[in-house]
């Protein structure tokens, strides 16, 4: 029998009770009763089937909570309530009545300086109406560290359906600032009582006579109770996506990644920091100055790639490609006929301080992403790369049919020995590799068009079922393997793979940060829309949040003119837009010196160095902790050639925040390209000038209007547009001269900048 709390017990006393509504609304289909019991104000939202979820919009211990005024202006109510601890401001909103969403805020202005030593969950699955017992149900996500805010859960008896609740956790940030608490894992669960808890404030009291907001709870129900994880993935990636477009979301700002690539460039390649000298050979360190581990193939892939995108986009030499490049058949082991993740010329460099930093050990992942990198350069035309992927790939199915598809975490390159073969008790191995290693497949299917591969990424995807939530391992790999699904799909049309592809999405969206953290030190840096590369790990890091930035423009590239769900394609693109904001912070001289470690776990930490580094926390703990990550190094060389668009012959380039497809140049002048994203959300489009002669006059055209345009100083003309459209850029080249301090906008008009 679950146990419930006294808090719990006293609410199910008074729910026991015929009490009044207060206020009354039906939206989507349910109904929403607001109540005051004396200790607290509930909103109790009820199913057309049965079924009640209970929301805690106001507490008050002292039991005399009393309504002093009730304000209501169209779908909104404001409640006015009085208690001993101080007075509460709760706002009550619909914001579509064709949907059974609330978002509730509650600001408390405390009567004196007040210690919170604890505060009760906000949420109660509740049974039938007149029924005292609780609601049987199940959650399927709860938030983990500083994630998001979320719970995504299904109540079963009696029959009601999904729920998905979200603290907007970015409402919280003064209250942290002013006790100095954390909003990370306060979003949790213990069946029948869920939801938000305050942080205990214990030691800095919030101020006397300050209004600081409580709580910011949105909550979307759904008649339908996912049977499968199937069911469950789309569901979860429908009610975020529904939610997230009434979420408050922070303002960005344009990062001319350009300039923060140069700078990259020229410290990548002259700090001595970035190198290590093995047998005459350069090779990439993992971290700055970590000289005590031998090169990885991993590392040296993960700047090469980004690297070779940038040349293609550019047309540019860059020397060192030569250097990464003549190191990787060094890395091909004639032990086991395959590449493998230590340079074996220096493996015996590795003391085992780690379990996996031992020469013959190999990760399950480690084995395979450089090979997905590999058959990349290998489909681009790279033959030395063709031939190390080859010669590989025998190695890997062997592997794959050893462990049936089903990959533990550290195993022996030599026998195969299993070393460690789950990541937690219970929890099994590294359960998104089947994705990562169909994908590899799938390449060399493409390469070599034996259906071989192609059979093997159909076996491997089958390991994928059965996953639910616990798919999710590693976040690059988790998107490459739903990348891989989709691609399954296309080939042979079954719809399992689609539901596969959707269900690695679902876990990756499990694993985001979707709040700005703007107390501490986290007043310094953005983090909304952050992804966190492990389930468990406190920090979002920069390498899996660049390769996921990759795979999810693949995804939606792959995906333009398939049937496949907004929702996808709304979070998607929203996630790339923030990225391509919020990534810049990585860098240290983005940063005050005093929010960096004083020293880096693994090498050294250079504040002036334009590498970053690895983890970002929330806003009490420095970042850097872990060390400046050289393989991290490639963020600008992906993000230029992705979002900066260039017409040949022209002295200006297009760039866009959201991610697009059909880029094509027309005669007129003119460009046409297709924005991803939602309709009801705008995206940031820039027409940046390569000269010091004003920008041509523009015609920005879509099926929808743009939201607005401005001229910058600096010389360039900003649009914010609509996503999931069409667009087309048209401008004229003959143009009269303009004055000093001018700039042409797109009506042809001249604007003083």
């Amino acid at each position: 029998m679950q146990g419930i709390s006294p808090w719990l017990a006293a609410a199910k006393e008074a729910f026991a009770r015929s009490l009044p509504p207060l206020f009354h609304k039906s939206a989507g289909g349910c109904t929403f009763n607001v109540h005051n019991t004396g200790d607290a104000l509930w909103i109790i939202a009820l199913w057309p089937g049965g079924g009640r979820l209970a929301f805690r919009a106001a507490f008050a211990p002292d039991a005399a909570l009393h309504l002093q005024k009730m304000d209501e202006v169209e779908s909104e109510v404001t409640f006015r309530l009085q208690s001993a601890i101080g007075q509460y401001t709760v706002k009550l909103a619909f914001p579509s009545l064709e949907q059974p969403l609330f978002r509730c805020t509650a600001a408390l202005t405390p009567e004196s300086p007040l210690l919170i030593p604890f505060w009760p969950r906000d949420l109660v699955a509740l049974g039938d109406e007149g029924d005292t017992a609780f609601a049987q149900g199940e959650l399927y996500v709860h938030q983990v560290g500083p994630r998001s805010g979320l719970l995504y859960g299904g109540i079963s008896r009696p029959t009601a359906g999904a729920f998905l609740y979200l603290q907007h956790l970015t409402a919280l940030s003064d209250y942290c600032e002013q006790t100095e608490t954390t909003v990370a894992d306060t979003v949790g669960e213990q069946w029948p009582e869920l939801g938000f808890a305050l942080p205990p404030a214990k030691k800095k009291p919030l101020p006397a006579g300050k209004e600081c907001v409580i709580s910011d709870a949105l909550i979307l129900l759904s008649p339908e109770l996912p049977v499968g994880e199937a069911e469950m993935s789309r569901q979860f990636l429908h009610l975020l996506a529904d939610i997230y477009i009434h979420l408050p979301r922070p303002q960005t700002a344009y990062q001319h990644w350009p300039d923060v690539l140069e700078k990259t460039l020229h410290d990548l390649q002259l700090s001595p920091g970035c190198w290590t000298q093995v047998q005459g050979h350069a090779y990439l360190n993992a971290y700055v100055c970590d000289y005590s581990t031998p090169p990885e193939i991993m590392v040296q892939l993960a700047v090469l790639l980004p690297l070779l995108d940038y040349v293609h986009w550019s047309g540019r030499e860059i020397s060192m490609i030569r250097s990464i490049k003549a190191g990787l058949p060094r890395f091909y082991d004639n032990r086991i006929g395959s590449v493998c993740r230590w340079l074996p010329a220096a493996a015996h460099k590795l003391k085992g301080s780690e379990e996996h930093k031992q020469p013959r050990v190999m990760d399950a992942w480690y084995l395979h992403h450089p090979l997905l990198n590999l058959s990349r350069m290998a489909l681009a035309g790279d033959k030395e790369a063709e031939k190390l992927l080859l010669d590989s790939l025998e190695y890997a199915i062997k592997v794959a049919h050893h462990f049936n598809y089903q990959w533990p975490v550290f195993y022996n390159l030599d026998t195969l020995e299993v070393i460690r073969a789950e990541t937690q008790p219970g929890k099994g191995g590294e359960k998104d590799v089947p994705g990562l290693y169909a994908h590899v497949m799938l390449q060399a299917w493409e390469l070599t068009g034996n259906r071989r591969y192609l059979e093997e990424a159909q076996q491997a995807a089958r390991a994928l079922r059965n996953t639910g939530f616990g798919l999710f391992y590693q976040a690059n790999n988790t998107a490459f393997a739903a990348g891989a699904m989709l691609r399954l799909w296309k080939a042979t049309r079954d719809p399992q793979y689609l539901d596969l592809s959707y269900l690695c999405l679902a876990n990756i969206f499990k694993n985001v940060w979707l709040w700005d953290c703007n107390y501490g030190y986290g007043k310094h840096y953005p983090t909304f829309f952050a992804l966190f590369p492990l389930n468990e790990a406190p920090y979002t890091a920069v390498y899996e949040e660049q390769e996921g930035f990759a795979a999810f423009h693949d995804y939606l590239a792959l995906a333009a003119g398939e049937d496949i769900l907004p929702a996808v394609t709304l979070l998607l693109s929203e996630y790339i837009r923030f990225m391509v904001y919020r990534a810049a912070f990585y860098y240290p001289p983005m940063l005050p010196n005093e929010m960096l470690a004083a020293a880096a776990r693994t090498g050294e930490l250079d504040p002036r160095l334009w590498i970053p580094v690895e983890d970002m926390y929330d806003g009490w703990t420095r970042s850097g902790i872990v060390g400046q990550e050289v393989y991290g190094a490639g963020l600008a060389f992906g993000i230029v050639p992705r979002h900066y668009h260039q017409v040949p012959g022209e002295p200006f380039m297009i760039f866009v925040d959201y991610p697009v497809t059909d880029f094509t140049i027309k005669e007129g002048p003119a460009v046409c390209f297709t924005l991803q994203g939602d309709e009801r959300l705008c995206c940031r489009l820039l027409l940046l000038p390569l000269t010091d002669k004003a920008l041509p006059a523009f015609s920005v055209k879509g099926r929808q209007r743009e939201k607005g345009r401005k001229i910058r100083p600096a010389g360039y003309m900003e649009y914010f547009v609509y996503g999931g459209q069409e667009i087309t850029i048209s401008w004229k080249n003959e143009l009269p001269a303009t004055v000093p301090g001018t700039a042409r906008n797109n009506t042809g008009e001249i604007n003083t900048i």
